[in-house]
């Protein structure tokens, strides 16, 4: 690192007014970076099932696409997490990001080759994208204070339903696009994730500087040089473990519920008669769930606290089930609406679980630490994926969706027991 490298880096770590500007900067570059990251990670979720029907022609494997973009996002939030430990949040992002673009191009060359092997093997890696994408969050919080931090993840995660709202709702214009220069309709939105995930990485590549994660641990560096205590320490990571514990439970649980659900409603839709427009509209909306309402529950997680709104989250999921269990295949407003609550109770869930991982972790550990959890997250995704064709086909989605709303309240149990274990 030169002389002035040096110098700039000091003047962030003994300025708190220059943490706070480069906080809200780390913060402006994320949200542009997750308009596009969110146009990219749409097109998996809107006609990856739908691309493997049409494919393999068969609905019990049509939540396989689910579960091997999950699985590959698994395993990039484990390289991701590493690569931001190490070198910093703009490399790893950089290339999450990068890899996913490639997995796209891939997913499209498939299509076109009617190539099963190369569909399989490009969701895999365009997994890469989904995961990073949603790790991105993070870099919002390095250098958040604990007030702050369920706002900062909420502040990125608005930003992305931009993008994610748009790519489902852009799927009969892409797949206009595609058959215009000779490739199948369904592979048309996966051009436009190649395009925005590719995008979304160079934005981070160029402009996130100085990196905000290695700003911080130099910032922890210099706190404890100046002031450490053993027993801090150790009573820190009593409650390092138990707090990251409960914050993955809560995220793995939502995320099986809502990968399920979400996975099958476009099966469940086309048996029911309804085109590509309108399954995109009831993605758009489910999308815009996940990620619209986040400025208001991150605030209301920061004022009212991670255990209020986990229960919450988990009797939304249920609501979500109960009311797509009981919605007729034709009516769109029920699909709408129960599509909705499922993406407002993942919401609620991942905001608190990733804010109760950011209280828990020190600095010096944070990044691989989140890498970790998102690795449990993505692969409880998978699991979702994968089982959710097999329910349906076995059973039907009305039983796929009261199983799922029943396993939401399990996130009442975990918090209970954590509130009861901070008493102790």
């Amino acid at each position: 690192m030169s002389s002035n490298a040096y110098e700039l880096t000091d003047s962030y770590v003994n300025s708190l007014e220059k943490q706070q500007m480069l906080y809200k900067r780390t913060l402006i570059i994320v949200c542009l970076s997750q308009i596009f990251g969110g146009a990219g990670l749409a097109a998996g979720i809107t006609v990856g099932a739908l691309l493997a029907q049409q494919m393999l022609g068969s609905d019990a494997i049509a939540g396989l696409p689910a579960a091997l973009l999950t699985l590959g996002s698994a395993g990039a939030a484990f390289i991701v997490g590493r690569l931001s430990q190490r070198y910093g949040r703009r490399i790893g992002l950089t290339a999450g990001l990068m890899t996913g673009g490639l997995g796209a191009i891939g997913v499209v060359i498939a299509a076109m080759t009617n190539n099963i092997i190369l569909l399989f093997a490009s969701l895999l890696i365009y997994g890469a994208g989904t995961s990073t994408n949603l790790q991105a969050r993070y870099a919002g919080t390095d250098l958040a204070n604990k007030k702050q931090r369920a706002t900062a993840i909420s502040i990125a995660m608005v930003s992305t339903t931009f993008g994610a709202v748009a790519g489902p709702n852009l799927v009969d214009v892409m797949g206009d696009l595609a058959l215009s220069i000779g490739v199948p309709a369904l592979a048309g939105p996966f051009i436009l994730s190649a395009a925005a995930f590719i995008s979304a990485g160079l934005i981070l590549f160029i402009m996130l500087r100085p990196d905000p994660l290695l700003i911080a641990k130099m910032i922890e560096v210099n706190k404890q040089e100046i002031k450490m205590k053993d027993q801090t320490v150790t009573a820190g990571s009593i409650e390092n473990k138990r707090g990251v514990t409960v914050g993955a439970a809560i995220m793995v649980i939502t995320q099986i519920v809502m990968v399920a659900i979400m996975t099958m409603t476009p099966i469940h839709m086309a048996h029911h008669g309804h085109g590509l427009s309108e399954v995109g509209l009831v993605i758009g909306f489910h999308i815009g769930s996940m990620y619209l309402p986040s400025l208001v529950t991150g605030i209301l997680v920061d004022k009212i606290g991670r255990t209020a709104m986990s229960i919450a989250s988990g009797v939304t999921l249920l609501l979500a089930g109960v009311v797509a269990a009981m919605a007729p295949g034709d009516s769109m407003i029920s699909l709408i609406i129960a599509l909705s609550l499922l993406g407002l109770g993942w919401n609620l869930g991942l905001i608190c679980g990733t804010a109760l991982i950011v209280d828990s972790t020190e600095t010096a550990t944070r990044a691989k630490a989140q890498g970790t959890v998102d690795v449990f997250v993505a692969l409880a995704g998978a699991s979702g994926g994968a089982m959710s064709g097999m329910i349906v086909a076995q059973s039907s989605y009305t039983a796929l969706s009261l199983a799922g709303g029943i396993l939401s309240l399990l996130l009442i149990p975990v918090v209970i027991w954590s509130r009861r274990s901070h008493n102790r």
